[in-house]
């Protein structure tokens, strides 16, 4: 065993040295050459990366004003959102199962009129982005963010939705579906 652990590293050497004795010296000559050419050539500087400067930190704590997406709220809505005792547990419940216009946000549907029926409440009929129409009562869900009806009138459709308060925790927002003409 130790005899052909020995007689490999000799073979090999043996092929090396008559590899290299094949060749001629004119090739390894042009390689070394051009090896002290590139060697030689001046050397490149790298610029050094732009100084950034820091961003100072900012705490956002308005996540009980309105969006700046949606429109403004009329003042009888920001009266009902003062209603709500502060500090109240919120929270949407996970486990009943969604209704068909909770998959579209609230920006996207539209309200196109009501509908009455003898001994029946009043219901709203409500656009989705495809074009179906469908009944909405109080009580319902709608939009992206848990919201329940709370209240239908033949102008408007009221509702409260739960959003993420920021802090790991959930607040409630009046929102407004107004009857589109």
């Amino acid at each position: 065993m130790i005899a052909r652990s020995v007689l490999i590293p000799v073979a090999l050497w043996a092929a090396v040295i008559t590899l290299t004795g094949c060749s001629d010296g004119s090739e390894m000559e042009q390689l070394r050459n051009k090896l002290d050419e590139i060697e030689n050539r001046p050397r490149g500087r790298i610029e050094p990366p732009p100084e950034f400067k820091p961003i100072a930190t900012f705490s956002y704590s308005a996540h009980r004003l309105r969006s700046p997406f949606t429109p403004p709220r009329e003042e009888e809505e920001e009266e009902q959102d003062r209603d709500t005792p502060e500090g109240q547990q919120v929270e949407p419940e996970f486990a009943r199962s969604e209704e068909y216009l909770e998959q579209f946000s609230l920006e996207s549907l539209r309200m196109v009129g009501t509908i009455t029926r003898p001994g029946q409440p009043l219901e709203a009929l409500v656009k989705d982005p495809g074009g179906t129409v469908n009944r909405v009562v109080e009580g319902d869900y709608m939009g992206k963010n848990y919201g329940k009806v709370t209240g239908v009138t033949g102008s408007k459709i009221e509702l409260r939705e739960i959003v993420p308060d920021g802090q790991d925790g959930w607040v409630e927002r009046a929102r407004t579906i107004r009857l589109e003409e």
